[in-house]
């Protein structure tokens, strides 16, 4: 039987209808320069409204494979890349000034996902390479700022 861990890591997009064509194509190249190529890439339907979608861009993936490679020295420059295109894809997309929107990498398998804002520090980011996810079993994860930490407000409530 073959471990989660070692499987090939493969991603699905689904992508707002907000998410303009060239970068749409840069998080297909991101996720594939870090090792976790895009097996579908699909948009939202166009008649819901924002407020029907919090997040911009949903990526479906083994997330604790995919989040243990992102620490590896060989894919520090794509692991940059993809920070670029979170920041990037999850600012608002009207001119209106309607709220941004993030990007939420979500495990197929166990449920739990982590919700990457575009403006989180660099500290986020190296929290969540070494994140554990069999700690929470609710999610979704966020940042907070305020503990320098990753947590589940639902998994602490449940807890």
């Amino acid at each position: 039987m073959t471990d989660a861990l070692d499987a090939p890591l493969r991603a699905e997009l689904l992508l707002d209808q907000d998410v303009p064509e060239d970068l749409g194509r840069e998080l297909v190249a991101a996720l594939d320069g870090l090792g976790a190529p895009p097996v579908r890439v699909r948009r939202t339907l166009a008649h819901r409204g924002v407020a029907d979608i919090p997040w911009i861009v949903l990526a479906s993936l083994p997330l604790q494979a995919f989040l243990s490679g992102l620490g590896a020295e060989a894919v520090k420059d794509a692991y940059t890349a993809f920070k670029g295109v979170v920041r990037r894809t999850a600012r608002p997309g009207s001119p209106d000034g309607g709220a941004a929107r993030p990007l939420v990498l979500q495990d197929p398998a166990g449920g739990v996902s982590v919700v990457l804002e575009p403006d989180l520090p660099a500290e986020a980011y190296e929290l969540l390479v070494g994140l554990d996810l069999a700690e929470f079993t609710v999610g979704p994860l966020h940042y907070d700022r305020a503990q320098g930490r990753w947590r589940s407000v639902l998994d602490e409530a449940a807890g």
